[in-house]
């Protein structure tokens, strides 16, 4: 039963990846992972700015109010 020959591999356990931390192309997998969390970061943020509104107008400035769809026909005193 082949499998190749036996490797002296001590028993160490890590959360951090144990006997071999580095794993192959960490920094492209990296470099993917961040990327699809802006992406989907983006798509959420652009659902909820068109989704965003205010039935009754805030009292203060709200810095949503910047990006909102809705802005201007919710807090009529925004320029």
């Amino acid at each position: 039963m082949g499998g190749g020959g036996w490797y002296y591999v001590p028993k160490v356990w890590s959360p951090a990846g144990g006997w071999w931390p580095t794993p192959v192309a960490w920094k492209r997998n990296t470099a993917i992972c961040a990327f699809g969390i802006c992406v989907v970061s983006s798509m959420i943020f652009k659902v909820s700015a068109s989704k965003e509104r205010r039935p009754i107008a805030p009292y203060k400035h709200i810095p949503s109010q910047r990006w909102c769809k809705h802005a201007k026909e919710d807090d009529p005193s925004l320029p």
